[in-house]
């Protein structure tokens, strides 16, 4: 393993979110990373959330066709609207080098679902923030000028006096 501390709680999270999404659990003789390495699993869940997005799944055959169901959920992904910072690369899952990064894409997948109104859950993760925009008049911006904000703090009060920085220093004569 070479990138990033896994975390079993996030992976356990990811695997029953993906099993509900798609209505199949996982092999139980087979590790998480084992499940996803063909893609079949992961282009059935963009398949759910999105129907049609990818077009053909290929569920025997070589190396290189298993290695194109990722390419392919990935393409789906950022078509979803899952931001490209947050894929994970083919190698990450296929040789293993990286399944943190592949359960933070299945996160930022799940994240994304919410802002499809289309798709009903079951949800993985928190709700994204939305924006909460608030327009203020000329008025009310204005008077925010005069008000001095405590993180400025205040100097009432304030004198040198008890200060004692370090110790004082003592001469002694006859050593």
């Amino acid at each position: 393993m070479v990138a990033g501390k896994r975390d079993p709680q996030q992976e356990k999270e990811a695997q029953d979110w993906i099993e509900k999404v798609v209505g199949q659990r996982f092999h139980p003789g087979y590790s998480y990373e084992e499940n996803l390495r063909d893609g079949v699993l992961l282009c059935m869940l963009m398949n759910r959330l999105a129907p049609g997005i990818i077009q053909k799944v290929n569920t025997s055959g070589g190396d290189y066709k298993m290695m194109d169901n990722l390419n392919q959920f990935q393409k789906a992904c950022v078509h979803y609207g899952v931001p490209d910072v947050d894929l994970f690369q083919t190698t990450d899952l296929w040789d293993f080098k990286n399944i943190v990064l592949v359960t933070q894409t299945i996160f930022a997948l799940g994240r994304t679902a919410y802002r499809h109104p289309e798709w009903r859950g079951p949800w993985l993760g928190p709700r994204p923030s939305e924006e909460n925009r608030r327009d203020f008049s000329e008025e009310q911006l204005r008077a925010g000028e005069a008000i001095i904000g405590l993180q400025a703090g205040s100097n009432k009060g304030a004198t040198q006096s008890g200060q004692n920085f370090g110790a004082s220093r003592k001469i002694i004569f006859g050593k």
